[in-house]
């Protein structure tokens, strides 16, 4: 049974459109539209020079939406996230913020190192985040905010930031690519680079308005309205089974994380949600440790899921994933078999390159794929047949 709401096409094209200009981000893009179309937030954790704000910045374009993006540093003071006071009405016994500009206008936030804030910026960004409201003196705003996108180098330790951080419902890792990337990278970044230099701004033009996010939130209810009785069995015992395991998570957010599977079914187009979309609980971790204890009670329902239901996974990724991996393994196997020498570092990082791409092939786990491991392991064993390796 499929929604009948046909926009769910218009942010399949958003994706792609966001796939073409950033490599290796499927899945943060993946979580990116599904914290939209649910109206919650996400985290982005991880180390410059990621693509976290870029990333972001398209995607605000990409839907015409209202943005602010800031960089907090502990010196950071309201004025710059709300506003600075109103000075006129101020002098007439009325405290008030010019907004214009400012966070409490934007329906697209970017907040980079937000646990960097100081407790009068995060006093007021709770309220934001969660009820959608601006607090100024007795006075209360609604707040056209559809989804804030945060970002930190490390996951915040300090009890008093705890709160802020959980009204992030998504944590996503944002890392450097894997090295058989590293050619796809330079050829992508590159032509962004020229098409940037010649038509700066004018790159990029919207697909879908704002408002078809307040649309989606309709359909997201709508289906929530609906989700049948054994989804949710199976997701009280993945819980279950993530709480045993020592990783906290609060009633709040297990009934919040329904509406993000709610979210995922209606990108793909779907009336209910399937456990293929129990996936973003691999993103609910509280600190980084926690990430493979989720991921080893969650991936094997969701590969079972794909099994039984090979039709249904979300090939349009994996193909365009398959097809860079190949290259490189094309590229790889070239050098190797090459009367070329080698230092000890180039065969040494060739190898471990081949390893990450057979690990990559495994997880796609097709006929392709399948066919790719074994040329792998072929060219693995005429290297150490030759001599060539150096383990």
């Amino acid at each position: 049974m499929n929604v009948p709401d046909p926009l769910h096409r218009r942010f399949q094209l958003i994706a792609r459109e966001l796939e073409h200009h950033f490599l290796g981000k499927t899945e943060a893009i993946r979580l990116m539209l599904i914290a939209a179309v649910a109206g919650e937030h996400m985290l982005l954790i991880g180390p410059p020079g990621t693509a976290k704000s870029a990333l972001i910045r398209l995607f605000s374009r990409l839907i015409q939406a209202r943005y602010f993006e800031y960089l907090f540093t502990r010196f950071t003071e309201p004025n710059e996230i709300f506003g600075p006071l109103d000075i006129n009405a101020f002098r007439q016994g009325e405290y008030r913020r010019r907004i214009e500009g400012m966070l409490p206008e934007a329906d697209i936030a970017f907040l980079d190192e937000i646990f960097k804030a100081n407790s009068a910026i995060l006093n007021s960004l709770l309220s934001i985040l969660n009820e959608r409201i601006f607090t100024i003196g007795a006075q209360s705003i609604r707040v056209p905010l559809i989804s804030c996108f945060a970002a930190s180098n490390e996951v915040p330790n300090d009890d008093d930031l705890l709160a802020i951080f959980d009204r992030f419902l998504i944590r996503h890792r944002s890392e450097n690519l894997e090295s058989y990337h590293f050619h796809e990278l330079l050829v992508r970044g590159m032509n962004h680079e020229i098409t940037y230099l010649i038509k700066n701004d004018q790159i990029h033009q919207p697909v879908v308005s704002v408002d078809a996010f307040r649309q989606a939130h309709k359909q997201v209810a709508q289906i929530m309205r609906q989700i049948p009785e054994y989804f949710l069995s199976q997701y009280k015992n993945l819980i279950f089974q993530i709480r045993a395991e020592g990783v906290s998570i609060s009633d709040r957010r297990a009934v919040k994380l329904v509406k993000l599977f709610a979210a995922s079914a209606y990108l793909d187009g779907r009336a209910q949600p399937d456990p293929s979309d129990f996936f973003i609980l691999e993103h609910i971790w509280n600190s980084p440790e926690q990430i493979e204890i989720i991921r080893s009670i969650v991936r094997p329902v969701v590969d079972a899921w794909y099994r039984e239901h090979p039709e249904a996974r979300r090939v349009g990724a994996l193909e365009v994933g398959l097809d860079a991996l190949l290259d490189e393994l094309g590229r790889i196997r070239e050098m190797l078999l090459s009367d070329q020498p080698l230092s000890e570092i180039q065969l040494f990082s060739q190898l471990k390159a081949l390893n990450e791409i057979k690990s990559a092939l495994l997880a796609i786990d097709n006929k392709q794929a399948r066919d790719a491991v074994a040329r792998i392991d072929q060219l693995l064993a005429h290297l150490f047949q030759s001599g060539k390796s150096i383990l």
